[in-house]
């Protein structure tokens, strides 16, 4: 049995957990209705902490003040990009003339964007709150505490880094590396609830008794992460096409992209086999555990998303 204690750790780490996968929803609505730029500042949203819904409730020079806001902050990033060996990567955001091109105000889309920010910041506060709570493992089981520290750390720069996706007007590569920022913040978040569980009770790690199990879904999980990464790509060359093409139809898209879209095409069916594979296996091999009703629901997540 859980003490009271263990009980309040497992239930926070799991309503945090169910709170990122709403905030990685949250975000992947924002990237696909463009609200990225729904609000130009951060952390507040147009300097206010409930945002206008008009324009008229803005200043008449509000879009060069955001411009010049932005252009400041990216000099000192391009200076921390230089200072760190990134030469090529500062010049781009220096030069990038995308950055200049001030945004029109659009109450939706700046909506879409606040949400998204207040269902973030409530996930700052469960991430806290775990770890807050993980201290009772510290001297037995420090591991959860560590990681639970180490996922605090990991939002804040998580935060910073979505200040960085504002300024520079949504920089392909940024966006790129604050989604994988995000799935690594969610992949220590249900280790930590999985291993905080598996303490008392041991069914949990049953599946650790199967090695060729181990070896297949690690390597779901790399192949996974590097599905998300090219599927960030994709999205990003959508970007690029539409620029280049304004007046492309939705149905055209796809064939302007060239062979990243075949790789990330291609990649899905792995992903897939994989998958099954282990499913196949866990039936086979505990075919009444916990674990066949989680090969379920992850092949079915599988095949949905593809």
């Amino acid at each position: 049995m859980y003490s009271i204690k263990e009980k309040r750790f497992i239930r926070i780490n799991l309503i945090t957990v169910i709170s990122l996968f709403f905030l990685i929803l949250a975000g992947g609505v924002v990237r696909s209705s463009g609200s990225g730029m729904g609000c130009p500042d951060w952390p507040k949203c147009f300097d206010q902490y409930i945002p206008p819904t008009d324009v008229s409730q803005l200043p008449a020079d509000y879009q060069q003040k955001y411009v010049e806001g932005r252009l400041k902050k990216n000099e000192k990033f391009a200076t921390m990009l230089d200072k760190a060996g990134y030469a090529d990567l500062a010049y781009k955001i220096r030069h990038d003339e995308s950055i200049k091109v001030p945004e029109e105000f659009n109450a939706g889309k700046t909506y879409t964007e606040y949400i998204n920010r207040l269902i973030g910041a409530l996930t700052g506060v469960f991430l806290l709150l775990t770890f807050i709570f993980s201290f009772q493992y510290f001297k037995a089981n420090s591991r959860i505490t560590i990681l639970s520290f180490l996922n605090l750390i990991l939002v804040f720069f998580q935060a910073w880094l979505g200040s960085i996706v504002v300024s520079t007007n949504l920089v392909a590569w940024i966006i790129t590396v604050h989604m994988l920022v995000a799935v690594l913040i969610i992949a220590i978040a249900i280790y930590t609830y999985h291993y905080a569980r598996a303490i008392k009770d041991v069914t949990i790690t049953s599946i650790y008794r199967v090695s060729v199990l181990r070896v297949l879904l690690l390597l779901g999980l790399i192949l996974s992460v590097i599905q998300i990464t090219i599927g960030t790509e994709v999205r990003e060359a959508i970007d690029a096409v539409l620029q280049q093409n304004p007046s492309l139809a939705r149905e055209e898209w796809l064939t302007h992209l060239g062979e990243i879209y075949s790789y990330h095409k291609d990649l899905a069916l792995f992903v897939i086999a994989i998958n099954v594979l282990a499913y196949i296996l866990i039936q086979r091999s505990l075919p009444n555990s916990k674990q066949h009703g989680f090969a379920k629901i992850l092949v079915g997540l599988v095949l949905f998303q593809v």
